[in-house]
Order: C-alpha cells, then sequence, then structure tokens
C-alpha cells in the first residue's frame, strides 16, 4: 500500500450522504434484465451488492418508457414490475451499507425500429446519422452492434410527453429506494441530441440558438427536481464527445451554459464523463477550470481513470469524486483493491452485454488478509 496518502480516500459530502471514500462506481450497460418486460431481477440485486462499498453506484441506464429504449435487455422504471425488481436491488445495496442513483435514459435516435413495432426512432430532428446499438436477434439469441436508422423529429406535444416521462421516472426511482436519480445528458442520447447543431436542426424553440437548444436538458432537469428534490437530482454530459455525429462546434459553450444554470438549481452533483477510446479529444484543464469556476457543488469525472490520474484531478480541485466503470466489473471489491494497490482482475469482455451470471456475479473479491484495518476502517467496511 502506498505510504502517501490519497484523496480518493478521504469523506465527501453528496445530495446530503457523507460519503467514506470518492470512488464510484459508473454506470454500465450489462443487459440482463428479465424478459419480457425489462424487469430488473435478483441477479442484478446481487451485483449491485457485490459492489456496494463504491461511495456511489450509479446504475445502468434504465429507459424512462418504451419509447425511450434502445438497446435489448436493458432495464426500464415506467412498469409496477419494473418499480418491484428495482426494489429488489435498492434494499440489497443498502443492507450492505451502499448508496445508490439511478441513471434516467431516453436514447432517442441511439435506437432501432424493431424496439418500437416498425416505427422509427425520435429525436430533435430527422438527421441521419452514424451510430449502433446492440440488438439481439429473436431468432438466434444473439446479439450484434447494428445500424440506427435516421429517426423521425418529436412533435411539441411529443417533447411535453418526454420531460413527463422523466418526471413520473424519477418518482418511480424513489418509490423503487433509490437514493437519487441521475439524467442521462451524455453520450449522443436525447438530452445531448437536443444540445448540439448537429443533431438539433428544428426551427422552433427548442432548436436553434444556445438558449433554445438548452430548453429540453432545463424542462427535464425542472422537471425531476421539482418532483424528487434537487439534491437528489443528478445529471451526466459529455463535453468532448464526437461520435455519433455529435461533433457540435457550439458544444462547450452550450455545456458552460448549463452548468451555471445546474448550480443555480441546486442539483446533487455533475457527472461528467471523458471520451476513453484511442486518438479521442483531449479534455482540457482550461475546460476543468471553466467548468469548476461556474459549478461549486460535487463533481464526479469519468473516463479511463487509474489512481495517479484520480489523485491529481481531486488534489487539482477539478472533481470531488472519481467514477470508475470496466474496474468494477471484474473487481466487486474495486475500492479495497485500489486502496491496497491489490493486483486488479480482468474482465471477460464476451460477457459484457447479456447472458446470465457468468462474468457478472461470479467475480471474487480479494482475500480479506490483504485489506488492513486501516483501509476497512476509510472504506466503511469495518
Amino acid at each position: 500500500m502506498s505510504t502517501t496518502p490519497s484523496p480518493l480516500f478521504t469523506p465527501v459530502v453528496v445530495a446530503g450522504h457523507t460519503l467514506a471514500h470518492r470512488v464510484v462506481m459508473a454506470p454500465m450497460t450489462r443487459a440482463r434484465s428479465t424478459q419480457p418486460g425489462d424487469v430488473p431481477n435478483a441477479i442484478n440485486a446481487r451485483y449491485y451488492a457485490q459492489r456496494a462499498s463504491a461511495a456511489l453506484i450509479v446504475t445502468e441506464a434504465t429507459q424512462i418508457s418504451p419509447q425511450g429504449k434502445g438497446y435489448s435487455f436493458t432495464p426500464g422504471i415506467y412498469s409496477p414490475e419494473q418499480i418491484a425488481g428495482w426494489r429488489l436491488v435498492t434494499d440489497a445495496v443498502h443492507s450492505a451499507g451502499g448508496r445508490i442513483f439511478l441513471q434516467l435514459w431516453h436514447v432517442g435516435r441511439m435506437s432501432h425500429t424493431d424496439f418500437h413495432n416498425g416505427e422509427l426512432p425520435v429525436a430533435p430532428s430527422a438527421v441521419s446519422f452514424d451510430g449502433q446499438i446492440w440488438k439481439v436477434d429473436p431468432a438466434t439469441g444473439m446479439g450484434a452492434m447494428v445500424a440506427s436508422p435516421t429517426p423521425r423529429a418529436l412533435t411539441r406535444d411529443e417533447i411535453d410527453d418526454v420531460v413527463a416521462d422523466f418526471r413520473q421516472a424519477a418518482r418511480h426511482a424513489i418509490d423503487a429506494g433509490f437514493d437519487g436519480v441521475e439524467i442521462h445528458g451524455a453520450n449522443g442520447y436525447l438530452i445531448d441530441q437536443f444540445l448540439r447543431t448537429t443533431s438539433n436542426v428544428r426551427t422552433d424553440e427548442y432548436g436553434g440558438s444556445r438558449e433554445n437548444r438548452l430548453r429540453f436538458l432545463k424542462d427535464v432537469v425542472n422537471a425531476v427536481a421539482d418532483e424528487v428534490g434537487a439534491e437528489r437530482t443528478a445529471i451526466r454530459l459529455a463535453p468532448f464527445l464526437t461520435a455519433r455525429g455529435m461533433a457540435c462546434p457550439d458544444i462547450l459553450p452550450t455545456i458552460l451554459a448549463a452548468t451555471e444554470f445546474l448550480q443555480a438549481r441546486g442539483i446533487g452533483y455533475l457527472h461528467l464523463v471523458e471520451a476513453d477510446w484511442d486518438d479521442a479529444p483531449q479534455f482540457t484543464e482550461e475546460f476543468r477550470e471553466a467548468i469548476r469556476a461556474r459549478f461549486k457543488r460535487p463533481i464526479i469525472v469519468a473516463g479511463n481513470y487509474d489512481k495517479a490520474r484520480a489523485d491529481w484531478v481531486l488534489s487539482s480541485g477539478y472533481a470531488d469524486l472519481v467514477a470508475f466503470g470496466r474496474p468494477f466489473v471484474a473487481n466487486p471489491d474495486f475500492p479495497r483493491r485500489l486502496a491496497e494497490d491489490f493486483p486488479l482482475a480482468s474482465f471477460d469482455g464476451s460477457t459484457l452485454f447479456g447472458g446470465d451470471e457468468r462474468g457478472y456475479t461470479d467475480y471474487r473479491v480479494a482475500p480479506e488478509a490483504a485489506a488492513s484495518d486501516k483501509v476497512s476502517e476509510a472504506l466503511g467496511l469495518s
């Protein structure tokens, strides 16, 4: 174990909760809901409870309505069965001492006609783009990445309906026992599509100017915060995303304007996802400074962080917590391993999406002897 104290393992207050450390489990699609109905289940509960030593768990993205679905076997939060299924998860995580937020999702154009009875997916505008989603072929039971079609544009009334769906989904999440909700406004999904000139060419009050392109995000955040409280409301944004037809020349000033609104609204936290592929755009230090100048509440960052880089971003004051994704897949006790500089197990990439408990709940924790009493206490595990 390193002798240099790591800021990762110091307490922090987020959304009214005092967290023992700053290692967050990032949202990761695993596509293991019960079919039909996209219902969370006991296996999901076991998976998340195994990882309850995270300072905060943000669940896999969860569709707010049937219209919001874009991938096979992803869970929903709109039916009574789904709410009951998620209650299994929150009870298990809370029993293990964890905190958990539900990520609310409408994929917009990142979908396929097969999920919508042959109808086109919806978006701000009917703009063609290069994007793929994971879909299981019902004939073979095998999943594959398939291209999304050109979507149809939402009508003005339908926009109001989607905002109402976000509000209802947030209420359902609280009813299911979640500590709060994280709105998915990143990675080329519906809210992100409204923000960018490349995906939003509307000529009404939801398109054109920066203020108009921000209107949908503000409507959703206001609806959710009004329903469940601003402190239990969070959002994820992806300023430097260029994939999926999202390379908007005005996105950085748009995100900064959004950040000013989010600070004034008093949301629980802002989650910034950084591009994590080779030759991705650089998340600049100048932009980090601009975000922090506008948002004084907790910031979570995610994107191929290791311990050294996490310590740097926290020590620099650019973030308050760091989210880790794939390391949590094969290492259910990832915070302990990180604190101890213990070797990390690798995951089986073939089991990331769909399947059963293999590659999901069968990864082992490190031997108990590897964790010192001091580390256990710091992680809230003693």
